[in-house]
């Protein structure tokens, strides 16, 4: 086999794959290539998507391979979900998101005591548009569900991973939280429009 039809082969397999993506480990037996050789394809690949005249990238997130849109072309994605009467986030969903992306995982009763109200409904919202997932219980009374963000919330903000994330101030007092908030919100603002 050569190597523009492993390429066309490895890249249908990470496109069927979708949302649950490939493992090198699970690419390499499926091709039975080593692990250069597999490394060597994917490299390919990677620098063929960074052609400015394609509108898909190869990222590796959580260990697993991905096709996903680049992050440049994000004002036309949005158009399209609001096209499909997906309405923006409100302030309340936005700072919601924003407290688990950061302290992951985390319950709701934890985020409503850092935003001081209800948070039922931002949850829920975001949940609905799958920026948010339950990924499990924490122990103790009741055994509340944790929330983290999932790889559509990656894929939506065009991260990699959770550590290409703003870093948050070391020193923190309310003013900076105040401003640092907004500029966060702002950016994520940015990306809805």
């Amino acid at each position: 086999m050569d190597l523009s039809e492993l390429k066309a082969i490895t890249e249908g397999l990470i496109f069927v794959s979708g949302d649950d993506g490939l493992t090198k480990r699970e690419l390499q037996k499926m091709l039975d290539l080593d692990k250069d050789m597999l490394e060597h394809v994917l490299n390919e690949l990677k620098f063929d998507y960074e052609s400015s005249s394609r509108g898909m990238m190869l990222i590796e997130s959580k260990g697993s391979l991905f096709l996903t849109t680049k992050p440049e072309h994000s004002e036309y994605y949005t158009s399209l979900k609001e096209t499909k009467s997906l309405s923006k986030l409100s302030q309340a969903a936005l700072e919601t998101l924003a407290i688990i992306a950061y302290l992951q995982p985390i319950t709701r009763t934890e985020i409503e005591q850092i935003r001081g109200v209800k948070s039922e409904r931002p949850v829920q919202t975001l949940i609905a548009r799958a920026l948010i997932e339950e990924v499990g219980r924490k122990e103790g009374i009741g055994r509340p569900i944790l929330f983290g963000t999932t790889l559509e919330f990656l894929t939506y903000f065009g991260l990699k991973s959770l550590e290409d994330l703003p870093p948050l101030p070391d020193e923190i007092d309310e003013m900076d939280v105040e401003q640092e908030a907004d500029l966060f919100f702002d950016r994520f603002q940015e990306l809805e429009n």
